[in-house]
């Protein structure tokens, strides 16, 4: 038997978030989420704690009792809910250090939560939402703790997405925070302990994302200056199993707390960082001349960061709490890069110095607190006396919307790290510049000063305006790309004529037919089906050992896409390879790793759930192995008989629609204006009314009614063999379930459902390509399709039309 018990189904990892969310969403109320975010997350921790405390009692949090979870929802209901809530969370804070971590939701505060039982069944709701089955952590396996860590992080993000511009600067991106973390090479330190400071950690993610990289132990150090945020921070590491990182509230820049001694900061290996952008007023009880040596003449450094806008203060003070081998990387507005008075200075010193090794250009809106474009400032210690240059990559351009704000794509992503560990130039994105380049550009490191941006304005040939033709320039440069993936295409598509203008072989209408012809699009075409064909074969080995009970899901589709886009890598030119990638983690995201947490938590087993009192095959979910897999798969001569008996059904009903529609005359009339209807029972009536001679009709008449009566019952016979032959495959669709092992789960859900969905997509993508040759190519045919003369021709000849239609009504032009 294939079957688990429905109570203790898994649950998609998607659709845990998305409840997770809908449900504490539903109770806000008119709370604003950066207040509402402090009881959504203080009760997920004590959740995760109360759970793990079950099972590891030497775990380092202590649950004193009376204070779990299970303790608060024996408050469920109760008229003093509230205050309980209040004095267990003042005692679990007192038991393990968190006061001002847990205690900042106060949840008997009426202006917030409603008054009397507004206020206890908000309470008791919230409570509710993580009474969930699928949150008991008390018995864990390898996934749930990283999956109850992504739960917070996924209502951290959605608070930050609500929060208003002012209030969603705790958080980072997940796809920047992961950028950082690679491009500073955490991922490849081989040491058994290194040290990760945030000065500005704010929720904690970039925090845990750098220590997600690291290969062994690391330590985790960061100092917040908001006091809810670092609350945040705490609970987040705890629930990502950091119990001993060191978070200390503050304010960094006038009194930083990891430090030596009264004038010695702290070192340490690697530094992430997203200050407030451009913060005014920063200089409180600093110096001029900073006691740290971060800036002033005690510094080596005599500029001091303008005290109207805080951001080189963040990056000196990051630089001086680098170790002398230390890597860094910090998030600040673009204007860093180019503006001038002291900040200019500073700019100068920190090149001069060697130590910027990076500089990446991300796109505008992607951050919550601000809208502006942002760029990572790479910083190398180590390496700053063998550097020649600085590696700049544009990225500006690599997003897509996501709501109201931008979002890199796993794509983006992907290629931002790529391109940087390569340390190679590519054209219009990424180039090494040396310090003699910049030196001349007078220390300006805006990055298209030295990455060139794509002409993408379209270059209008008069000439051929007005003689017709297509420029050389558009042919041989702008698509330059095509030919040089497809040879023979340029010679398919286009003829060079004597005046150097090229014209269109195919007819407009037979452009894409052209191009499918044409033996290098071809050949394209078979390498690009090899090596999807190739990366199936050998990720289905992988999968069919790997995906199991215990596995790590995010270690898996990392090996898989690897090895997907080194063969895209290998050999494709027409299609890009990164769209190759793309297609693999959208379907990842959208299937394929909940399909992998479920099987991590309870092993390749399926659960029917009938969505309807009486449910066809077409209402039974299935989440691991769907319905329409198993029928595509064992039941598509039965199904198919099914669609064209519904089609028949439906067929027959159109008839019988159109028929009084079609007749009026036989509808209209006598026993119909009473009735008001027509339908079969209406029809008969009329029928049997005329027969006993109680209404008069002609033979014509009567004639339309019978034929409406035949489509009736042709319809109704029609919609009894659709439902025996619906009802037979529902029993059929019910049995292969049942009958099915393990294995033979396994095995379809891999070749059945992911492959063959990756197949269909990856040949969507390359139709795609076509249609986008096809588009190049129309657009710039219509571009000159019609020269000025010709246009003039067609002005006067219109001209002429319009001037007989104005004589005809007697207006004389």
């Amino acid at each position: 038997m294939a079957f688990i018990d429905t109570d203790t189904m898994a649950i998609k990892k998607s659709q845990l978030y998305s409840a997770l969310w809908e449900g504490c969403n539903e109770l806000r109320g008119g709370m604003d989420s950066s207040q509402y975010k402090d009881y959504v997350l203080v009760i997920l921790f004590v959740k995760y704690i109360s759970d793990k405390a079950k099972k590891d009692p030497d775990m380092l949090i202590s649950v004193p009792e009376g204070c779990s979870f299970d303790d608060m929802i024996a408050l469920k209901g109760k008229t003093n809910i509230g205050e309980e809530m209040n004095k267990i969370l003042a005692k679990l804070a007192d038991a393990n250090g968190l006061t001002g971590v847990i205690t900042n939701a106060d949840f008997a505060d009426e202006n917030k939560l409603g008054k009397g039982k507004d206020l206890i069944e908000t309470v008791s709701k919230l409570i509710e939402v993580f009474q969930r089955d699928e949150l008991d952590f008390s018995n864990n396996r390898a996934a749930d703790d990283d999956l109850i860590g992504d739960a917070y992080e996924f209502l951290m993000k959605n608070f930050a997405s609500e929060s208003g511009k002012s209030k969603g600067q705790f958080y980072t991106p997940a796809e920047v925070s992961r950028i950082m973390a690679r491009v500073i090479g955490i991922n490849k330190d081989d040491r058994q302990m290194i040290s990760i400071y945030d000065p500005t950690c704010g929720s904690g993610s970039l925090l845990l994302r750098a220590r997600a990289e690291a290969r062994n132990n690391a330590s985790i150090d960061g100092q917040e200056k908001d006091l809810a945020t670092i609350g945040m921070a705490r609970m987040s590491m705890i629930i990502h199993g950091v119990d001993d990182a060191e978070l200390r509230h503050g304010d960094t820049l006038n009194d930083p707390l990891h430090k030596e001694n009264d004038t010695t900061l702290q070192t340490f290996d690697y530094i992430v960082a997203n200050p407030p952008f451009s913060t005014k007023g920063w200089m409180k009880s600093a110096k001029a001349n900073d006691t740290f040596m971060r800036w002033g003449a005690s510094g080596n450094l005599a500029q001091v960061p303008p005290p109207g806008c805080g951001d080189y203060a963040f990056l000196l003070h990051i630089i001086a709490s680098l170790k002398t081998q230390g890597h860094a990387a910090c998030i600040l507005p673009h204007g860093v890069l180019f503006r001038g008075g002291a900040e200019a200075e500073i700019r100068k010193f920190l090149v001069k110095k060697h130590w910027i090794s990076g500089i990446i250009g991300l796109p505008g809106n992607l951050f919550y607190g601000t809208g502006i474009p942002a760029c990572i400032i790479i910083i190398d210690k180590e390496h700053a006396a063998s550097s020649k240059g600085i590696f700049m990559i544009d990225a500006k351009e690599g997003f897509q919307k996501d709501g109201a704000k931008n979002r890199l794509r796993e794509q983006d992503v992907k290629l931002i790290v790529d391109t940087w560990e390569s340390q190679s130039d590519v054209l219009h994105y990424a180039k090494f510049v040396s310090f003699e380049e910049i030196a001349a550009n007078e220390y300006n490191l805006n990055i298209p000063r030295y990455v060139i941006p794509e002409d993408k304005e379209i270059r209008q040939d008069i000439y051929a305006h007005l003689h017709g033709g297509l420029p050389a320039h558009d042919v041989e440069e702008v698509l330059a790309p095509l030919w040089d993936a497809c040879p023979s295409l340029k010679d398919c598509l286009f003829h060079k004529e004597s005046n150097g203008y090229y014209s269109l072989v195919p007819s407009a209408d037979g452009i894409s037919e052209a191009v499918n012809a044409d033996s290098s699009y071809q050949r394209q075409n078979a390498m690009y089906a090899k090596i999807v064909e190739d990366w199936c074969k050998a990720a289905s080995v992988d999968m069919l050992t790997s995906v199991k009970e215990e596995c790590e899901p995010k270690a898996l589709i990392e090996r898989w896409s690897e090895m997907l886009l080194e063969g895209a890598k290998a050999g494709l030119k027409l299609v890009d390879p990164y769209n190759v990638y793309e297609i693999l983690m959208n379907y990842w995201v959208e299937a394929m790793q909940d399909d992998c947490y479920m099987v991590s938590r309870d092993g390749w087993k399926v659960t029917l759930r009938d969505t309807k009192k009486k449910s066809t095959f077409e209402d039974i979910e299935c989440d691991l192995l769907p319905v329409k897999v198993i029928v595509n798969k064992f039941f598509s001569a039965e199904h198919a008989d099914i669609l064209v008996k519904r089609v028949e059904v439906e067929q027959l009903g159109g008839e019988i629609e159109a028929l009084p529609e079609e007749n009026p005359d036989a509808f209209d009339e006598g026993l119909f204006e009473m009735l008001e209807k027509v339908n079969e029972a209406n029809v008969k009536k009329a029928v049997a009314a005329q027969k006993k001679h109680t209404i008069e009709a002609d033979s014509e008449v009567v004639k339309v009614w019978n034929k409406y009566l035949d489509l009736c019952a042709k319809k109704k016979e029609a919609a009894k063999v659709l439902y025996a032959l619906i009802d037979k495959l529902t029993e059929n669709v019910r049995r292969k379930y049942d009958a099915l092992n393990e294995e033979e789960i396994r095995d379809l859900v891999i070749y059945d459902k992911w492959l063959q969905e990756l197949c269909t997509r990856s040949e969507a993508e390359n139709k795609r390509v076509c249609e986008s040759i096809s588009s190049q190519v129309s657009v710039l045919n219509e571009r000159y399709a019609k020269p000025l003369p010709k246009i003039n021709e067609d002005i006067i000849s219109l001209s002429g039309e319009v001037e007989v239609y104005f004589k005809a009504m007697g207006i004389n032009l």
